[in-house]
């Protein structure tokens, strides 16, 4: 090679030649290298037939299609039915160790129906030997790290969950990422990235920005932790019967005083109350509708007897009152309530009682994480929706690398499909700008919503968020709405009110609406709302009107 580049530059000096042979020779090594980092890749260019495998599982009827995404040239793997459980697999060529190194796990997707309620997330899997079959892939099949965007009811996140073997029980814990960021609400390409670094630490990036960085050790950013406390409440310890939790008592010397009245009423009548003048005693405050008829379809051995409906007597609007005229109730300066005997310290008070800690036969201690190899890379979803797209499945082991095939696949769509959407906005009356100052000031929200301390608000918060994407006339009154939920929530934590509970959904071991069979529910849930309706449409027609009890 290097003999045939010197016969192409003949006609430059020596020196010269050397120097542009030593750069071709470093370029090259750079794109070997590079190339070297690119452990499996993805573009869709040609059909997945053949090369991916869908699940024969009779649960997975979901049909996969070779699709353009919508107003590109650009293949990618569609899900084309709603309401489907979709699995499909593809074996990498050679087992993956996630121990050595950085790797970055990468793709996009493209929501091009929108999501409410359905899952767009990948699953990198165990080798085989786990226990799984391409053919039989479904929500079971063992896999070591599941990421990607998850949204439905109030579950709207893109995951992280680490599946970690304990080296106590060997048991495999599902470990998810505490406060992970939001799915983007448009119908954009979005490029999803978590980079997996030697040091411990995991961040995941949306379009090439840092939304959440991790570490895999610590106990605040996975759920559960990796490493479990060094102590724990003793599950045998049992509170003495003598131990007195009450920090006050009813004072025992206290009396209740002779002219204490507990049998006083709260409320006494108004003796200096006077009847207003004008006020119509014999009149009704409703009276039947003199203009409703009896619809003629009004069977009165089915429906009872007619009865024309009532309105607000228009008598009384004009008048002070009518019916019975009754002297209005007032607060009793006598009232005093049932005695209690004043609260004082209690001298026996020992504080609130808890079981010793001992030390935790399940700890272990952890340097690194203990990553099962990736042998295959799956989709396994439940969806209400059809339309989304993946695309440019990556992993690397280099974030420069993954960089610039965001900058390459993922960047010129991005931006063709913004430019699309702003001219589709200003035909509809929207100017550039004030799209401009929408986009601000909702991914400004999103961005509060995924504060960890107002994580118990956060599904209300996207909520008035999306309903200001569509509604882009109510966004001050978006934004008055998060200011009073973020003001209550600062004013219970400073006054000592009762913190927000995080919700316990956000952390249990089986992904919410992240796994199949969380999934499931959500979709039982919509059949059974489906249900509920064909039993509205099945019932009787309510009638106009009232009927006598028969």
């Amino acid at each position: 090679m290097m003999i045939e580049l010197r016969r192409k530059i003949p006609q430059l000096p020596a020196a010269v030649q050397c120097v542009v042979l030593l750069l071709i020779t470093s370029f090259a090594f750079q794109i070997c290298d590079s190339a070297s980092d690119v452990i499996y890749y993805e573009p869709f260019d040609e059909s997945f037939e053949g090369r991916w495998v869908a699940s024969q599982k009779d649960d997975y009827n979901g049909v996969w299609k070779h699709s353009k995404s919508e107003g590109h040239d650009d293949y990618g793997l569609l899900v084309s039915e709603k309401a489907r459980k979709y699995a499909i697999v593809k074996e990498l060529d050679q087992v993956l160790s996630l121990k050595d190194g950085t790797v970055v796990l990468q793709f996009e997707v493209r929501l091009q129906d929108g999501l409410e309620c359905g899952g767009a997330y990948l699953k990198y899997l165990r080798p085989q030997e786990a226990g799984w079959q391409p053919k039989e892939f479904d929500n079971s099949s063992p896999y070591s790290i599941m990421f990607g965007p998850d949204k439905c009811g109030s579950t709207n996140k893109v995951h992280f969950i680490l599946k970690h073997k304990n080296p106590k029980s060997g048991d495999y814990v599902e470990h998810h990422l505490k406060y992970p960021p939001s799915v983007p609400s448009d119908k954009l390409s979005h490029v999803y990235s978590a980079i997996l670094r030697p040091d411990n630490e995991v961040s995941i990036l949306i379009d090439g920005e840092e939304k959440k960085k991790a570490n895999f050790l610590s106990g605040d950013d996975f759920e559960p932790p990796l490493i479990p406390a060094k102590t724990i409440p003793d599950p045998d310890d049992k509170k003495p019967e003598d131990w007195d939790e009450r920090a006050k008592i009813p004072d025992p010397e206290a009396v209740k005083p002779d002219d204490w009245d507990e049998d006083a009423p709260m409320e006494i009548e108004d003796e200096e109350a006077v009847k207003p003048e004008g006020w119509l005693d014999d009149e009704p405050e409703e009276i039947d509708d003199p203009d409703a008829a009896k619809p003629e379809d009004w069977d009165d051995e089915e429906d009872g007897e007619w009865e024309a409906p009532k309105i607000d007597n228009p008598k009384c609007e004009i008048a002070p009152g009518c019916g019975v005229w009754k002297r209005p109730m007032k607060r009793n300066p006598a009232y005093k309530g049932k005695w209690q005997a004043p609260l004082i310290d209690n001298p026996n008070y020992k504080g609130i009682w808890k079981p010793q800690d001992i030390p935790n036969p399940d700890y272990f201690e952890l340097e690194k994480p203990d990553f099962e190899p990736i042998a295959a890379i799956g989709i396994e979803i439940w969806t209400m929706q059809d339309g989304i797209l993946f695309d440019n499945i990556l992993i690397a082991g280099d974030e420069k690398v993954a960089e610039s095939y965001r900058l390459t696949a993922w960047k010129p769509k991005f931006e063709a499909e913004k430019e699309k959407q702003k001219a589709e906005e200003a035909a509809a009356g929207l100017s550039d700008g004030l799209s401009d100052f929408h986009k601000m000031v909702f991914d400004l929200l999103y961005k509060i919503g995924d504060i960890p301390f107002l994580n118990a608000y956060k599904p209300k918060i996207i909520d008035l968020i999306e309903k200001g994407e569509k509604q882009p006339n109510i966004t001050i009154g978006i934004i008055v709405s998060i200011v009073v939920v973020i003001l209550t929530v600062f004013f219970r934590i400073l006054f000592g009110g009762k913190k927000p509970a995080v919700n316990a959904s956000e952390t249990d071991t089986n992904a919410s609406a992240g796994t199949s069979n969380n999934q499931e529910s959500s979709g039982e849930k919509e059949n059974e709302d489906e249900k509920d309706d064909d039993a509205a449409a099945a019932a009787p027609r309510r009638r106009s009107g009232t009927r006598r009890d028969q």
